[in-house]
């Protein structure tokens, strides 16, 4: 909460909402550039801070990434400009596009730089990192894709997330995976419709802001720090809760999105697609459960001066949120009767 007493990190929070709505909204790709380019360079300040280390490298490598994106994506507008009569390119113009908006968000084949940085930042920049910062892509992306790669990607995205997660004991890169694996789900979403994404990612969104602040207050970065702290019993509901939403488990309303998506691969008979999708959901659900049940059942030491430093003028969040899950459980429930 420290961004809203700082008028700076207020001001740049601002330019950088501000800056997604220039890039969907311009009629050029010049526009939309130039919108990407002040949405990078507004989020630096953001998450640089120079009393941490891992956070000054992770906005180093975050620039580095960005910068290079944004340079392939300024070379190839320039390059259909000019060639704007030859057809025969197109195909592989729209690869190269597809590429450098799927490196701007993270996704898969261009992820590798994505859980390293997340590593240093802290929950409120991975917040705005795994939501906001993956809007203007995917928008610009929905403009301008090719079928056959964005498959590929697809594919690729579901599968990364779901494995790569598996092995992983940092809290912030499971959350990273995760957002890998969802980005599969949202991109798949976008090639159907606008309305379709907007639905997904509003609820994928709504999801990632519960754990992130759950994570926040309960100072939680690690998976054993779940286990061994002495966590209040409404807070483990809650995650439990959380967490087999975002695995998108029924009837959690998490699964609303999916059970969509899912609907329409069965329609087009695209089996393959759908096996692969509730597969990797499915790993993803394991590792999520594996959580839950060790921070349940594992017997922790509970001495009266160990207690979790949770900020106590948040709690009223936490129940705020717990209802509107559990009540958003019900309302997805009523739907499938």
């Amino acid at each position: 909460m420290f961004f809203l007493t700082n008028s700076n990190k207020m001001f740049f929070l601002f330019i950088l909402f501000f800056s997604t709505f220039i890039a969907i909204s311009s009629n050029s790709w010049f526009g939309c550039w130039i919108g990407m380019e002040i949405n990078l360079l507004s989020f630096i300040p953001l998450i640089s801070n120079s009393n941490n280390l891992l956070t000054s490298e992770g906005s180093l490598k975050y620039f580095l990434t960005q910068a290079l994106a944004s340079i392939n994506f300024l070379f190839i507008i320039l390059f259909k400009l000019i060639l704007i009569q030859n057809f025969e390119l197109n195909y592989l113009i729209s690869i190269i596009i597809n590429s450098t908006l799927l490196m701007k968000m993270g996704s898969a084949p261009f992820h590798f730089w994505f859980p390293n940085i997340i590593e240093g930042f802290s929950w409120f920049n991975n917040f705005i990192l795994m939501t906001w910062q993956k809007i203007t892509p995917m928008i610009l992306l929905s403009y301008y894709f090719n079928k056959n790669f964005l498959f590929f990607a697809i594919i690729l995205n579901i599968s990364i997330g779901a494995i790569g997660g598996l092995n992983q004991t940092s809290l912030r890169k499971l959350m990273a995976f995760s957002s890998i694996n969802n980005l599969g789900w949202m991109l798949f979403a976008i090639m159907i419709s606008e309305n379709l994404w907007i639905f997904y990612f509003f609820m994928y969104s709504f999801l990632t802001s519960i754990m992130c602040f759950l994570f926040y207050i309960m100072n939680t970065f690690f998976i054993n720090q779940l286990f061994i702290n002495n966590i209040n019993f409404t807070i483990k509901m809650n995650l439990l809760i959380n967490f087999l939403s975002m695995g998108g488990l029924p009837p959690f309303i998490g699964f609303i999105p999916k059970w969509i998506i899912i609907n329409f691969l069965m329609i087009n008979k695209l089996y393959l697609m759908t096996f692969i999708f509730i597969l990797m959901s499915l790993i993803i659900i394991f590792f999520y459960i594996r959580i839950i049940y060790s921070c349940f059942m594992f017997n922790y030491l509970k001495m009266k001066w160990f207690k979790t430093f949770i900020k106590n003028n948040l709690m009223i969040y936490i129940n705020f949120f717990s209802f509107i899950s559990i009540s958003g459980m019900i309302i997805s429930t009523f739907l499938y009767l």
